[in-house]
């Protein structure tokens, strides 16, 4: 029965149709109203759906050097990444990294939820896999940072912005785009705006990166 429910994501659910239409809601997005509904809050979440082209070219170049910095280059899988973050698992005796592409945590966000089991991992696989092949490489980064959650019941670059800058995705500087990047592996706990030291080191690692790479071919 496993092997039956974990087939079936080789055709289901479609991915052709996500080339053209934003999905209303995430899995992830469900996810989190669950939560909010056992604390007894109501299911309010934060999302503004922007073209990739009215996202800061801060944004897009930060995301991706701190997220995954073969974006542009793979095919839904970084396979340097998973055997590093697999080595660092092994060396922790814990899941301390996870190696994930945007691609995969892109899967994750739309179809799953963060449990962390190896049947979700392989289901999240093959959904990268299909993605990679039926959508571009910038329609995958632009529902990524549209869906990618930002703060508690902050979802996407525009919200994010706006929530942590009063200002657009488009306007973001170099420095607010690197600490909005130095946030994302976990953004319930790090705010892109508070005093944290290791928001702070991430954003400075992330943001010499960028500097350097500024005005270099690769990403839009």
């Amino acid at each position: 029965m496993m092997g039956g429910d974990i087939a079936r994501y080789a055709v289901w659910p479609p991915v052709a149709t996500l080339a053209k239409q934003n999905p209303a809601v995430t899995s992830f997005m469900e996810y989190r109203q669950g939560q909010w509904a056992r604390q007894g809050r109501g299911p309010s979440y934060r999302q503004i759906w922007v073209g990739l082209g009215n996202i800061s070219r801060n944004l897009v170049l930060a995301v991706t050097i701190a997220e995954d910095d073969k974006f542009w280059q793979h095919e839904g899988f970084d396979l340097d990444g998973m055997e590093e973050a697999f080595l660092r698992n092994i060396e922790e005796g814990r899941i301390a990294a996870g190696g994930s592409t945007i691609t995969q945590q892109l899967a994750k966000n739309l179809w799953f939820t963060p449990e962390k089991s190896l049947s979700r991992k392989t289901k999240e696989a093959i959904m990268a896999w299909r993605l990679e092949r039926e959508l571009t490489k910038k329609r995958i980064l632009e529902l990524y940072l549209n869906v990618v959650e930002w703060g508690d019941g902050v979802f996407g670059a525009e919200a994010a912005a706006r929530h942590h800058y009063g200002k657009s995705a488009a306007a973001l500087t170099s420095w607010e785009a690197a600490r909005l990047a130095a946030v994302l592996p976990n953004p319930l706990r790090w705010s892109p705006t508070g005093t944290s030291r290791g928001v702070q080191v991430r954003a400075s690692i992330i943001h010499s990166r960028m500097e350097r790479r500024m005005g270099s071919d690769g990403h839009p």
